[in-house]
This record gives C-alpha cells, structure tokens and sequence, in this order.
C-alpha cells in the first residue's frame, strides 16, 4: 500500500487538549475491548461508542469510519512496541554486543506479550487497515536505533550493514508473530525468548565477523 493510501485510514484531527486526549484514549481503549469481546466483523463504531462512554457522533469527531479508528489501535501498538526498542537500545549503548543483543530482543518481546491477546487480534486486522505500511514506518524507527546502539559496541571492528539489521529485525518479528498465534504457555514464552536471544546472538556475531 502505498503512503498516500493511509490518508483514507488517518484520524481527522489530533486531540491537544488534556480532554481531547482522555476522550481519544478512551475510545482508543474501547476499541480493544470491543475487538477482543466482539472481533473485527462485529466491531462497529457504535459498539466502540457505547463502552468508551462517549456519543457517535464524538467519536466520530476524531474516526471518520471503523477502518480509521482500528488504523489508530494498531498505530498505538507498534510506536509502543518500538518506544520500547528504541529505550533498550539506547540503554545498551557501549554495552558488548551480545548483551546489546539480548536487551534488544527482550524488549521487543516483552513489548509484545504486555497485552498478547491485543496483538494476536491486530495481526488478524492489520492487512485491511494500512498494517503493511505501518509495519515499514516502525521497522525504520527501530532500524536506526538498532543501528545507532551497533556503532557503539566496543568489541566488534565494525557494524553489521542494514540489510543484517533487517533480518534479524524480520526474525524477532515472525518468531514472535508465530509464538503469539499458537497461544504459548507462560514456560513457552520463556523458552522462545531464550531462543530468540540466542539465534540473534549467533547471527550478529556471524554477521559483524563476515564483514571484520
């Protein structure tokens, strides 16, 4: 999808006032629930409405249609899952590069099993609702913080190039995509994460050996 396609998915105005943003939020929240309870064919603006305690027609204010506020969800989740990135990189700075490694990776997984069952709903919605092009916005953010945490480490002659950083971004996703969908015990998520930490560990080094 294109980015100008995401205007049609775009809120029609940002709330500035601390009221606006409550109201925002509550909807935002609404959202979820109503997702989660009812699912994405039976979620309509209504029921939205209803459990965040605000008319249509105020929803409406912010969400011009179901798409829009569902894009709004799904945003919400990614810049969150990649703030939380974006912190543990910037906290691994200087740090050798398997512990940079495993800090990254951990955060991301934490990030998504904070609320398991929202993202396991969001990947069943995010193809109608510009999930794709959200996905490529938030993989740049969290690329260049993976990046700049990379051209500290003190062990290694030089950084992975962009593409090494992108597969094992593409890994973290869909190991922890297809963990998610399988509806893992908490010893399972546990056991992934280990994993996870280690199969990125091993590439990274491969990768920053290959080009030292």
């Amino acid at each position: 999808m294109a980015a100008h396609a995401l205007v049609a998915f775009e809120p029609r105005k940002t709330p500035i006032q601390a009221r606006s943003t409550v109201t925002v939020e509550a909807i935002s929240e609404a959202a979820v629930q109503v997702l989660l309870s009812h699912g994405a064919e039976r979620l309509t603006t209504t029921r939205v409405a209803d459990r965040a305690g605000v008319s249509v027609g105020t929803l409406y204010q912010y969400y011009p249609n179901k798409q829009s506020l569902l894009f709004a969800v799904l945003e919400n989740h990614f810049n969150h899952v990649a703030l939380r990135v974006e912190e543990a990189c910037a906290n691994a700075c200087h740090k050798p590069l398997s512990e940079m490694t495993k800090e990254t990776v951990e955060a991301f997984v934490d990030a998504k099993m904070e609320r398991a069952d929202i993202s396991v709903a969001l990947y069943r919605v995010a193809g109608d609702v510009g999930g794709p092009t959200l996905v490529k916005r938030v993989n740049q953010r969290t690329r260049k913080a993976v990046e700049a945490m990379l051209e500290t480490a003190p062990d290694i002659k030089s950084p992975p190039d962009k593409f090494a950083v992108e597969i094992m971004l593409s890994a973290m996703g869909g190991a922890m995509r297809s963990l998610l969908e399988s509806g893992p015990s908490p010893a399972t998520v546990r056991k992934a994460r280990e994993q996870l930490v280690l199969l990125c560990q091993s590439y990274m080094a491969a990768a920053t050996a290959k080009r030292g």
